[in-house]
């Protein structure tokens, strides 16, 4: 029953673990571990950063109206040969100059440098819808950190009281293997006195064994759960943890709310946001794009206005020019390829939408469950302890019948397992209390449900 006792902690720790889904080894509490864990946690200063990228977002969004200007500079060396006309210039090379009067493959120098500005002072709104866009991302970037941030925290919390009660298990194994070895050492003088028979010694010995191998595995899951919480306050060295209030001590359940602000709402939220402000990107596509041009430029060229060659004054500039001038573009048929993007936003929008309803509507069932849960696990812890007193007891009274003569071997390690059995689920009944806690805390998404109660 002992063994069992090792595999009810456990079933214990690996069911807690999936409910919830940089110092010294010094002991440290609760709240100094939730701060290392926001500070430390990979993943968190990730998504810290990707406010920081979503703020700057917006900036670039902001930063169209600043008119752009581009200086350029070109030489080259190319034959002069040209013709009147209009030519539709995509893959092909433009060639500057008057008409040539014949071909010819002479080539001479042509140089040009140009300073270009362009600017959309207004742009109907598209302007508007870009920055808008960057702002619902930085809400959603937002929105996604700062539920990360609430998950790890109900991760480290778990954690934490995983390595509470797998210490407190320790000491249950640790009790029971000292009475043990006191049971061994009495047996073998009740022996000597031919009170109780010599099997007895042996069948003792059995069972210290037992009892260290027992206390060797309760160890090693109380080791696995420290590094289990190290890891998830980034640590690089095991944290040591000592809390025994959680043992002797049941939280109360808190007020009942009807609303529930889970941050993952708050996500589903926002991504709802973004996807709307994405949509009217792509309505305002449609509207006109009014483009202010200036451009000044200086031209040369190896080919004077009669027609005379002199190669290298291609590379002198000649001509001096300058250019003023706005455009204004209607894309006439883009409601074509725009309106069937439209509707597949506003198909994805009313998606997320049952989503969020649907996680909705799961969160009010959990907190249902949670209350339940957590009566339930208030009820245990009092019925626990007089189990456990009751164990205590008739464990002593079978001892002393042992020592008497009065019963036997098998008895005395039954009412031995009972008594193991017995403070092993008190422990557990206390801690399933502030487990059932933390799950309401989880599904309401207020950690201080859980804080305001703990030591």
């Amino acid at each position: 029953m002992v063994r069992r006792s090792v595999n009810t902690l456990a079933y214990f720790l690996i069911i807690g673990s999936r409910a919830f889904a940089q110092q010294p080894a010094t002991t440290a509490n609760l709240r100094k571990l939730l701060q290392l864990a926001e500070k430390n946690y990979p993943l968190l200063k990730a998504k810290a950063l990707n406010v920081n990228a979503a703020q700057k977002g917006i900036d670039v969004s902001q930063s169209t109206f600043i008119p752009s200007l581009e200086a350029a500079y070109q030489v080259n060396y190319a034959t002069y040969n040209n013709l009147a006309g209009m030519s539709f210039a995509q893959y092909i090379a433009p060639i500057s100059g008057p008409t040539s009067t014949s071909n010819s493959w002479n080539a001479v120098y042509g140089s040009t440098a140009s300073l270009l500005m362009n600017w959309e002072p207004y742009t109907f709104g598209q302007r508007e819808a870009q920055v808008n866009y960057a702002t619902a991302g930085l809400q959603y970037a937002n929105a996604d950190n700062q539920n990360e941030i609430f998950q790890q925290e109900i991760k480290v919390i778990d954690a934490y009281l995983n390595a509470l009660t797998a210490q407190e298990l320790i000491q249950v194994y640790s009790n029971n293997l000292q009475r043990t070895q006191t049971n061994l050492t009495t047996t073998m003088a009740l022996v000597q006195s031919g009170i109780r028979p010599s099997v007895d010694t042996a069948l003792f010995d059995a069972e210290v064994a037992q009892a260290k191998v027992d206390l060797l595995n309760a160890n090693n899951y109380s080791k696995q759960t420290l590094i289990a919480l190290a890891q998830l306050v980034a640590s690089d060295t095991t944290v040591q943890v000592a809390d025994s209030s959680y043992f002797v001590n049941t939280p109360v359940l808190p007020s009942r709310s009807d609303s529930i602000q889970n941050p993952i709402l708050s996500l589903y939220s926002s991504s709802i946001d973004l996807q709307k402000a994405r949509k009217n990107i792509f309505a305002k596509t449609l509207m006109p794009s009014l483009d202010i041009w200036g451009v000044t430029y200086a031209r040369g060229s190896g080919i004077s206005p009669t027609g005379q060659i002199d190669a290298t004054n291609g590379l002198n500039f000649q001509r001096y020019n300058y250019g003023v001038g706005l455009q204004l573009s209607v894309p006439v048929l883009g409601f074509a390829r725009i309106d069937p993007q439209l509707e597949e936003e506003d198909y994805t929008i009313l998606s997320q939408q049952e989503e969020m309803n649907e996680v909705s509507l799961r969160l009010r069932k959990q907190n249902e469950i949670a209350d339940t849960a957590f009566n339930n696990a208030l009820s245990i812890t009092k019925q626990s302890p007089l189990f456990y007193a009751s164990a205590a007891y008739s464990y002593r009274a079978m001892l002393s019948r042992y020592q008497s003569g009065l019963a036997n071997f098998a008895d005395l390690q039954q009412a031995q397992y009972s008594l193991v059995k017995a403070e092993t689920d008190n422990k557990l009944a206390y801690m399933s209390a502030w487990k059932a806690l933390l799950n309401k805390a989880a599904v309401n998404g207020d950690v201080n449900v859980f804080l305001n109660q703990a030591n």
